[in-house]
């Protein structure tokens, strides 16, 4: 190709995918800060342009957004009892490291209350990430009602920011109320959120933020919705999932038509953006903080970690409603096909042919929900 492109070593600081040392070296030492200054390099964009419904799917995306919207303190059982620990000894019928042989491993000696520990670890761990990237979906959303150009999308935008406002009130009630502690974010998580604000370019705000970290969490949520019983967060997940469905799409209907006039040079920014963030997001779910916190030699759970077949499944599936999106935006087969190479390599092209969010997202909405005691 007459284009340059980036390699490993210059996207993500390493040339090997899974260099557990290199994953390890990324730290944020300001994650412990309570306020974190990050600079916004965008325009903020005016349009006299206020014709509703030139963009007719984003126009149905925000009549439906209107009347979706929930309170999180009145709409769940807040009243409800959770018994944290009796949940993590439920879930360690799951299993940890699956069938893995553990005799030689620092998880040897280890009984029922150090595993029931380390589910209640893993809970505090995974709440406070959604918890920090659902701040960080706040603050790229208000920046997408400055940036974007249309009417349209300023819009539907607007009530996005409500919704992420919502959803990180919950998750942090959640914790305050029912869990038994937080976690500083994830030095991957922050890194990627960093940049999605740096850029200047609209667009990119879209894609790092409404594709990539809002993409993997609905499949996160969707995930942990189908595992979970406890009922107050079952249903929390459910109602954060209802918007998040939405807001996926508004990335994908948007995308669709400013990616169809780029030039392969500026595609290829976009498929190395995705590409850098794919592998961020996955690397944060190798949950470091919370092996550190137990008292586990790191590198050495790490180890384990990546071998487990069930931890290797569950990441694959994180990138399910991801790949599938990017396809719809051209993002996979522009450029000689180098994103589908990319995810060739992490072994998730598997999902190219799901269902599409912009396609999908109605079956989210809360009419078409379970009750919530089912």
């Amino acid at each position: 190709m007459s284009i340059d492109e980036l390699s490993n070593a210059e996207l993500l600081g390493r040339d090997d995918l899974n260099d557990l040392e290199a994953i390890l070296a990324v730290s944020a030492s300001d994650q412990h800060e309570a306020i974190k200054a990050v600079k916004d390099n965008a325009e903020a964009i005016f349009t006299w342009d206020y014709e509703k419904g030139a963009r007719p799917a984003l126009n149905k995306l925000y009549e439906k957004a209107k009347v979706s919207m929930w309170n999180g303190e009145t709409d769940l059982p807040w009243d409800t009892v959770v018994d944290q620990e009796q949940v993590a000894r439920d879930d360690m019928a799951l299993g940890t490291f699956g069938d893995m042989d553990l005799s030689r491993t620092p998880f040897a000696t280890w009984g029922d209350d150090e595993w029931a520990n380390l589910g209640m670890e893993f809970q505090n761990w995974s709440l406070s990430q959604f918890m920090h990237g659902e701040q960080g979906a706040l603050i790229c959303t208000a920046k997408i009602v400055e940036t974007v150009p249309w009417i349209d999308a300023k819009y539907y935008a607007s009530t996005q920011v409500m919704d992420e406002a919502r959803h990180v009130e919950v998750f942090a009630k959640y914790l305050d109320e029912k869990m038994s502690g937080h976690y500083p974010i994830n030095a991957h998580l922050k890194m990627l959120l960093d940049d999605i604000i740096e850029d200047s370019r609209w667009d990119m705000t879209y894609l790092g933020m409404q594709i990539m970290v809002e993409g993997l969490a609905l499949a996160a949520f969707g995930f942990m919705h189908a595992m979970v019983e406890e009922p107050l967060l079952k249903q929390l997940l459910r109602y954060v999932m209802s918007d998040e469905a939405r807001h996926v799409a508004f990335g994908v209907l948007s995308l669709q038509e400013f990616y169809a006039d780029l030039s392969d040079k500026e595609m290829l920014e976009r498929q190395e953006f995705a590409y850098e963030a794919s592998i961020r997001m996955r690397d944060r779910f190798l949950q470091q903080e919370v092996w550190d916190r137990m008292g586990v030699n790191v590198k050495e759970a790490l180890q384990l970690v990546v071998q487990d077949p069930g931890r290797v499944i569950f990441q694959q599936m994180l990138f399910s409603k991801i790949v599938p999106n990017c396809k719809k935006l051209g993002l996979l087969d522009r450029n000689d096909g180098w994103l589908r190479r990319r995810y060739e390599e992490m072994g998730v092209i598997q999902f190219e042919d799901w269902v599409d969010t912009g396609d999908e997202y109605e079956a989210f909405a809360l009419d078409n929900a379970a009750p919530a005691t089912a």
